[in-house]
């Protein structure tokens, strides 16, 4: 019994779970060229980060922008775009883009539940309608008789959509339980990333100002405070004459 077979005998609820398996696989394999380039690149990137802060803000500046293609380059690269910051705008900008960046891991999660919900939905409901199918057929006066041999048959093969939606949702359910694994294990490293940098930054704050900056500091001139602005006094009144 080849597989065409198998699934014209399932029923109309084998159309509903074909789709949702195209979208389930589809999400599983992109999601595993997504980790897999990651997970090969990320120990290696935040590791020239960190040891290029401890001597030089630039240097490190510089390797973060060049991987910014990858998660880790874009979290860390965060807080050194800004010219001169303090430690709570530095730890607010690794927050925010860590949030962000987070979120993108979570894309297609979403789908992955969807299809782990009604995928053993939809194989139940075609099976309940194989069965009525079934049993429709069965008539009282040919209990027990060669006639109903066909029935045991059909109640068999309204069973296979029950199979296939348990098939579509265990595997769904195996990769989004990696996926989500991994997420954690990125929350862990972007934690500790964070705190290293952090830290790095209190002994020595990094300062990119360069001198465009501060000419144009130079020469900005601040607008006056309202109600501060002198006008001239209006003239006296010429003397009546007398």
């Amino acid at each position: 019994m080849d597989i065409l077979d198998l699934f014209y005998k399932g029923g109309p609820a084998m159309w509903p779970l074909l789709v949702l398996s195209i979208l389930s696989l589809s999400v599983i394999f992109e999601r595993l060229w997504f980790w897999l380039r990651i997970l090969t690149q990320e120990k290696q990137i935040v590791d020239r980060i960190l040891d290029a802060a401890q001597d030089n803000w630039q240097v490190a500046a510089d390797i973060a922008r060049q991987a910014s293609h990858q998660p880790a380059g874009r979290f860390l690269y965060a807080p050194l775009r800004f010219p001169k910051t303090d430690v709570e705008t530095f730890r607010l900008a690794l927050e925010a883009t860590a949030e962000d960046e987070l979120a993108g891991m979570r894309r297609g999660e979403k789908l992955l539940e969807a299809v782990i919900a009604l995928a053993p939905l939809l194989g139940l409901l075609g099976t309940v309608l194989g069965l009525i199918k079934a049993l429709r057929a069965i008539r009282i006066g040919d209990l027990g008789t060669e006639s109903t041999a066909g029935v045991t048959t059909g109640i068999g093969e309204s069973l296979i959509a029950t199979a296939t939606g348990l098939i579509v949702a265990i595997i769904s359910l195996v990769f989004y339980r990696l996926f989500q694994s991994f997420v954690v294990n990125q929350i862990k490293v972007f934690r500790k990333a964070g705190n290293e940098m952090e830290l790095l930054y209190r002994q020595s704050p990094p300062d990119f100002s360069n001198s465009t900056s501060a000419i144009v500091r130079e020469n900005f001139t601040p607008p006056r405070k309202p109600g501060k602005t002198r006008f001239p006094e209006p003239p006296e009144p010429p003397n009546a004459p007398n």
